[in-house]
């Protein structure tokens, strides 16, 4: 389909285009999860229960979402599909603005968690398709431009709150706007690879998909696995950590000032391995530096008692979301075949789905039952026991991993 590396073809996506629909999708999105919590108690006096419920229905359906995008890219025109993808979330968006009363919200919230991620799997599933830059770069600046618009997004959620609810969703809503339209005019490539690929699926295979081979669907569960188990602990961050630190009397503005740490660090190593992406030996070492970093920053927190020490257990954690993250999806990129791409890459933001939709209940549950310290404990020897898995699996079944460009 492709010919020399680092030549654009015409049937592929230009990078940047698809970056900067990242970058205006995820700025979007950052006016909207920050918020919720705050908004639905403190304006529209919903318990903290219910709101819980209302996040997990997000993420539930992000996952059912991204399951079926997945899905959709690998017998589908995928051009069709993000156009309707981004378009109906400016729809949903602009609902929000005309009624964002409960308990509608709760409403507009499940099809925002459907269509974000919808829009998410099909975004790497189209990253999939460029091969005139490797894949461990392509990935790397996806998460670089999700970063740098979360960035942008919670800098300027907080005034624009202050000022009108309304007109946040309305800008919200506004962004997706410029998603479709960037969509339209500069994904049309996509309609040619697809048909390409497709015609060279029939040729192949008479239109039977090309299994996976069993060590790489092996390999690629122990992913999946390590993903669901991280962000099962990691959510636990944005819920219960609060709580804890303003209990040990730190203002829970400083607690806010992590999360720009948190996604200022995120851009700055994204930056940093786009532009030497040799980094790592091979993208398997990038997930073991950063599933070992996830570890020990929960290790760090048993300790963290003041706000230099919370700091510093971010960054670690920072450190390791910033490698492990983008680097699990592009080498499941590179074990999945060509027809089925689509499919792995929604499994792995499905599975990713699974550990945030349950992080804070199972976070609440230990906690109310053992207390922060043995959680943290817990969250440390669980993501560890994940290395003690996908390593020694790795070493077993490199010998047999096939490679799918």
């Amino acid at each position: 389909m492709h010919s020399k590396e680092n030549i654009q073809p015409d049937d592929e996506i230009k990078l940047h285009w698809l970056l900067l629909g990242e970058l205006f999708t995820w700025i979007g999105a950052s006016f909207i999860w920050p918020l919720t919590s705050v908004y639905l108690n403190k304006r529209l006096h919903v318990s903290l229960a219910m709101i819980g419920i209302v996040l997990l229905f997000n993420c539930l359906a992000n996952m059912l979402g991204s399951f079926i995008a997945g899905w959709a890219y690998d017998h589908f025109n995928p051009y069709y599909l993000i156009i309707a993808g981004a378009g109906l979330d400016a729809l949903v968006l602009f609902g929000m603005a005309a009624n964002h009363t409960w308990p509608i919200y709760w409403v507009w919230m499940t099809l925002t968690g459907l269509l974000g991620g919808w829009n998410g799997a099909l975004i790497n599933s189209i990253a999939t398709s460029i091969k005139s830059k490797p894949g461990r770069y392509v990935f790397n600046t996806i998460y670089f431009a999700q970063n740098l618009g979360v960035v942008l997004g919670t800098l300027i959620v907080g005034y624009i709150y202050d000022y009108s609810v309304t007109i946040l969703f309305i800008i919200a809503a506004s962004l997706f706007v410029i998603v479709s339209i960037n969509a339209v005019i500069n994904y049309r490539p996509i309609i040619k690879f697809h048909l390409e690929r497709k015609a060279q699926q029939n040729k192949d295979s008479k239109n039977k998909a090309t299994p996976m081979p069993a060590a790489n669907l092996n390999l690629t569960i122990g992913f999946f696995t390590t993903l669901a188990v991280i962000w099962l602990m990691y959510m636990n961050w944005e819920s219960n950590l609060s709580v804890y630190m303003v209990s040990l009397g730190i203002p829970f503005h400083l607690y806010s000032l992590l999360w720009t740490i948190n996604a200022g660090i995120i851009v700055i190593v994204q930056a940093f391995l786009s532009r030497f992406p040799n980094t790592f030996k091979n993208l398997f070492h990038q997930v073991v530096f950063g599933v070992t970093m996830f570890a020990i920053s929960f290790v760090t927190l048993i300790f963290a008692k003041d706000y230099a020490h919370f700091v510093f257990s971010m960054v670690t954690l920072t450190l390791g979301e910033s490698t492990a993250m983008p680097a699990m999806p592009a080498y499941v990129n590179d074990l999945s075949p060509v027809d089925s791409k689509g499919k792995y890459q929604g499994l792995t933001i499905s599975t990713s789905a699974v550990g945030r939709a349950f992080g804070p209940l199972f976070g609440g549950l230990v906690i109310d039952k053992f207390g922060y310290i043995n959680f943290f404990i817990v969250a440390a020897v669980g993501i560890f026991m994940m290395l003690a898995i996908i390593v020694p699996l790795h070493m077993r079944l490199r010998g047999k991993l096939k490679i799918f460009r």
